[in-house]
């Protein structure tokens, strides 16, 4: 788990559109940009062999928060991600006079396979240091370079459910649980318990700042146990070849590994990583040691440490004003 930021981050929304996006300077059509699903489809049958397309962004930032911050030096940067090859692109934005932040991020056909991830991060002096991330936008962007449409994959179940009601009969012993994790199936399932007092209006109201700061330690705590079961239920049910080497699965359990585990094994190939967790997960040596950075990883993905910030800082300012 990342350690609370030793310096001051900005709290307010940083929204990230994506503008259009131009494939060998031909711009698609908006159908192929999703802004609900925030996903960019780039497959287009006529141009199989396109070697580069560029996504024009644009961002707005909290701007009062930002003019009247300890920092100095503000800058905006689109970083464009593929675990499965690697990739890390970074560009700077620049503002315009009515403070949103625009620019332009290439995709190349050669450098990017499948999906990539393309988020935003807000960057300046801070105490005397250059280039500290004062923020990142919760949105991240997914460009998808074989779907036709831009639709996010889903990759989790969400079901809400009365576990004391008998028509899961198996959720009846969990009936004092909030929530369970079930990975046994095709796709994992997050099942919400709508007869823990309090869970279901807090997931879906709106409330307070000190409620919507509670929501998001309830949303991460809850991201955080099914990315951690995910990952076991991927490590553990793995087909092995016969010189004893652990095959990638596909589905969710390829998705889950491809994420967490450069953070599970830093610096090592996707290959070399799951054979080193396989290793020690079947031998019992150093299974027990690799835990902590499964949490991590896992404390990562579901941005454990951006929502206990912002609940820190809600409940701070809560606290101010009943003085």
């Amino acid at each position: 788990m990342k350690t609370l930021m030793p310096y001051p981050t900005v709290v307010g929304d940083i929204d990230v559109i994506i503008e259009k996006v131009a494939l060998e300077g031909r711009d698609l059509s908006y159908s192929m940009i999703s802004r609900t699903e925030h996903v960019v489809a780039l497959h287009q049958v006529e141009r199989a062999e396109w070697e580069e397309a560029r996504i024009e962004v644009r961002v707005s930032l909290p701007e009062r928060e930002i003019e009247t911050g300890p920092w100095t030096d503000v800058g905006c940067v689109a970083v464009l991600t593929e675990g499965a090859t690697n990739t890390r692109l970074a560009r700077p934005l620049y503002k315009k006079p009515d403070g949103v932040w625009v620019g332009s991020v290439p995709v190349s056909r050669t450098l990017h396979r499948a999906r990539a991830s393309l988020m935003v991060s807000v960057v300046a002096t801070v105490g005397g240091v250059v280039g500290r991330v004062i923020g990142t936008a919760d949105t991240v962007w997914t460009i998808d370079l074989s779907a036709r449409v831009p639709e996010r994959k889903k990759e989790l179940n969400i079901v809400e459910i009365d576990f004391r009601d008998g028509t899961e009969e198996w959720l009846v012993r969990f009936k004092d649980s909030p929530w369970l994790v079930e990975t046994s199936g095709e796709m994992p399932t997050v099942y919400l318990n709508t007869g823990f007092e309090g869970l279901a209006p807090l997931l879906n109201g709106a409330g307070s700042e000190m409620e919507r700061g509670a929501r998001g330690l309830v949303v991460s705590q809850i991201a955080d146990e099914a990315w951690t079961a995910m990952f076991h239920a991927a490590v553990s049910d793995l087909e092995i070849d016969g010189d004893g080497t652990p095959q990638i699965p596909s589905g969710w359990r390829e998705a889950v590994l491809r994420h967490m585990l450069p953070d599970v094994m830093p610096g090592a190939s996707l290959a070399d990583a799951l054979l080193e967790v396989h290793e020690r997960r079947t031998d019992d040596q150093g299974w027990s040691e690799l835990q902590t950075y499964i949490h991590q990883a896992a404390a990562k993905r579901a941005r454990i440490p951006k929502h206990l910030r912002t609940a820190i800082r809600a409940l701070d300012r809560a606290e101010v004003a009943d003085r």
